[in-house]
């Protein structure tokens, strides 16, 4: 499938006069543009006029997984885990959850991985190399494992059990380092090894050129689903799965198969939310400081300028959404039967936040609940086996006969 892609080279979001080829990937950013102060990113361009006109009516088996969008997606050469093609459950009138825990990793990573793992396979890099104290670590060592590369996860030394145990089962290097030393010791390691970075390298965020795509997918998949909502909430850290969904939606209006692009709304935990702060300024990203917060996934004390494109250009919002906001929203989920991460619950406490929206809404829930930091932490208190006793504890849950 690698074959049918469409990809054509990498461009500037913010002047698309600035191009450059396709290979190699540009993990650091535009450096036409950067600055000490400020990374730009680039994304990838494609040869628009020659998608198959086809392409999103084409039935497809459910082990197509991000291959059935080859064409609007990078060269696809690492195999396959299954990713995408994840359910859309209406949990309210008109509010549907896109759960992203439904991946082979059991997060919306998986989508990323498989595009910048594919980079990696044809640079013919002898392994890949991520900071991320969570979901992202996992997934790229699960897809560097399916490549035959070697991985290299610089992580927190708190990271979430469940976490490390995912990385340690695909045989993946987990270096424990202070937070500002990943991101150093990462380019190193890229420099000196000749791995392929699948995470940040820049003073305000870039990401890999290509993990975005990865991203758009879930906004085909929508489209195929229910067609356009009028709004989509994200959990947002950096922005870029903010920006990947937007684009996504951006790319069926200009194939002439959407009329509009949903407006994007970046739910961002209050303790930090870097998005917000840039828009406030008026500046292309942001530095924040970062206060406590369970949402671990995504606290995160920079962004990046694609997430304010994606956001200025859909007319949407970034919402800043507390702690306990999250937690009420996990709640909710939860009665509808989807155990979600906290900072996957952050679409839906956005949401809430924001208010009632007009037509059709998503939210987007990223992640397992099994990814949480209190995850193993909560122990039932032992019931004798009696008809007394476990009465008793059924009335003390206001459950009776």
């Amino acid at each position: 499938m690698a074959g049918d892609s469409l990809a054509t080279g990498q461009r500037s979001p913010g002047d698309p006069a600035i191009t450059y080829p396709l290979w190699p990937p540009l993990t650091s950013g535009c450096p036409r543009t950067g600055t000490a102060e400020i990374a730009y990113p680039v994304e990838v361009d494609y040869a628009y006029d020659e998608v198959p006109d086809d392409l999103f009516r084409r039935s497809h088996g459910p082990s197509a997984a991000l291959d059935r969008w080859a064409p609007l997606l990078p060269p696809l050469d690492a195999p396959t885990l299954g990713e995408g093609g994840t359910p859309l459950i209406e949990i309210g009138d008109g509010v549907y959850l896109k759960d992203e825990s439904r991946n082979p990793t059991w997060s919306h990573k998986d989508r990323l991985n498989r595009c910048t793992v594919s980079a990696a396979v044809r640079m013919d890099a002898p392994g890949v190399v991520v900071a991320s104290s969570g979901n992202h670590g996992a997934s790229a060592a699960a897809f560097a494992a399916r490549a035959g590369l070697r991985c290299t996860v610089l992580t927190s030394p708190d990271a979430p059990p469940a976490v490390r145990s995912f990385v340690d089962a695909y045989g993946a290097v987990v270096l424990p380092l202070p937070q500002e030393s990943r991101w150093p010791l990462m380019r190193l390691i890229a420099d000196r090894l000749g791995y392929h970075p699948v995470s940040n390298l820049t003073v305000t965020h870039t990401g890999h050129a290509f993990g975005p795509e990865g991203y758009k997918t879930i906004a085909y998949e929508i489209f195929t689903q229910i067609g356009v909502p009028a709004a989509v909430f994200t959990p947002t850290g950096y922005g870029e799965l903010l920006f990947g969904v937007w684009k996504g939606f951006a790319e069926l209006r200009r194939l002439g198969l959407a009329e509009r692009t949903p407006r994007m709304y970046a739910c961002e935990p209050a303790a930090g939310a870097p998005l917000a702060a840039a828009l406030r300024q008026g500046s292309p990203a942001a530095v924040v400081p970062v206060g406590p917060t369970s949402a671990y996934g995504i606290a995160c004390s920079v962004g990046g300028y694609r997430g304010l494109v994606a956001i200025r250009e859909s007319g949407g919002e970034a919402l800043p959404v507390s702690d306990e906001e999250m937690a009420a929203a996990q709640a909710e989920l939860a009665r509808q039967g989807v155990w979600a991460e906290l900072s996957a619950a952050a679409g839906l406490a956005g949401l809430r936040r924001r208010g009632a929206v007009d037509g059709p809404v998503v939210c987007v829930s990223t992640s397992s609940g099994f990814k949480d930091l209190a995850v193993g932490s909560h122990r039932a208190e032992p019931v004798e086996p009696t008809w007394e006793a476990v009465s008793r504890r059924l009335r003390a849950a206001r459950i009776t006969a």
